[in-house]
């Protein structure tokens, strides 16, 4: 069976009552993707945890080196990390309280969905989370 994103009103009732979001492959250059869609749903009211083993923080937050490694609650993670990295991220997302696993626009892992799947995630892939935020919520 091949992937599927939720539907829009999945994706609205997500954006608009999970607000913390754990970044995996937040980078602290500026002009990197990552940071600027991070940037901007942080100024739109979303709590950012970076996920980078390269970095200590990032727009004004700790960074984490892997998801395991946050000792905060989390309800979304984003994943800005190329698609061969995908089924390591699902392994380690599978061990925390999350439950939505969101990777960026451009990022498909059909190996990583499934096993997700498998564990009662939602799956969201091939979507940039500013974009949908930007359309679905007012």
């Amino acid at each position: 069976m091949a992937w599927e994103n939720p539907s829009n009103e999945t994706l609205k009732e997500i954006l608009e009552n999970h607000k913390t979001i754990a970044v995996v492959g937040l980078s602290a250059n500026p002009e990197r993707t990552s940071y600027q869609i991070s940037k901007i749903m942080q100024d739109i009211g979303y709590r950012i945890i970076p996920v980078n083993p390269t970095i200590d923080e990032v727009l004004g937050e700790k960074a984490y080196s892997s998801l395991t490694d946050i000792p905060e609650k989390f309800d979304i993670i984003n994943v800005f990390r190329r698609p061969e990295h995908l089924p390591e991220i699902a392994k380690d997302a599978a061990q925390t309280n999350a439950k939505i696993f969101w990777a960026q626009q451009g990022i498909v892992n059909e190996e990583a969905y499934h096993y997700l799947k498998e564990r009662d995630f939602t799956v969201i892939m091939d979507l940039c989370i500013k974009v949908v935020h930007s359309v679905l919520v007012k």
